[in-house]
């Protein structure tokens, strides 16, 4: 098993001058370089962005729906990560309700898992193909008021890591502490990101 160290990239403007930031998080076997790039699709030439790297290109070992003792200690670690990433945000002058949050696949499970656990009225999320993590949902992880966040989720149905079931229960979840959120599904969709989820993105969260 593996911890994660404090590593991270960043791009875009300078957070003294920012509109907000977007924390950017990768998928299995992807990298921080590899999802910022993904940034030029998105409507963030304002925002600071700030993308950490998992240790092994991966944040947790096994599936998001194993029993939480085999992806432990990797998952505390990541969220410790992202926990850590927001503090530093914050004392970069950019306040919580102007972060944002954005992942793909591995890094969608993660963010909505991180966001649940610590909920407060923040920019926004997008959860590009992800749902809430663990084989059984323990639903006293997830504390505290969103205050209306908007919260984007979109995913294939099927797709072959993610099942529709798991993020429709993690639609009402998010939506139990307060989230505006929206899901689209698309049918028979692969495991990818379309020009369409980035569109929404723009225009429901990124605006």
């Amino acid at each position: 098993m593996y911890t994660h160290s404090n590593q991270y990239k960043t791009a875009g403007a300078p957070a003294a001058t920012a509109k907000g930031a977007l924390v950017m998080l990768h998928g299995r076997g992807g990298t921080a370089s590899n999802i910022l790039s993904l940034a030029r699709e998105l409507n963030v030439a304002s925002f600071a962005l700030y993308a950490p790297q998992a240790t092994n290109d991966s944040w947790y070992p096994y599936s998001f729906m194993a029993p939480d003792e085999q992806n432990e200690p990797a998952l505390d670690s990541a969220l410790q990560v992202i926990g850590d990433l927001v503090q530093q945000i914050v004392k970069d002058g950019i306040p919580e309700e102007k972060i944002f949050f954005m992942g793909f696949s591995q890094g969608a499970c993660l963010t909505l898992e991180y966001i649940a656990r610590n909920a407060r009225r923040f920019g926004g999320a997008i959860a590009f193909t992800g749902g809430l993590v663990g084989e059984q949902l323990n639903l006293a992880n997830y504390t505290g008021n969103f205050d209306g966040t908007p919260i984007l989720i979109t995913t294939g149905n099927p797709d072959p890591h993610v099942p529709l079931s798991r993020v429709e229960e993690s639609v009402t979840i998010l939506q139990q502490h307060k989230a505006s959120v929206t899901l689209k599904v698309y049918p028979g969709r692969p495991h990818t990101i379309t020009q369409d989820e980035i569109d929404l993105a723009n225009t429901l969260i990124l605006i």
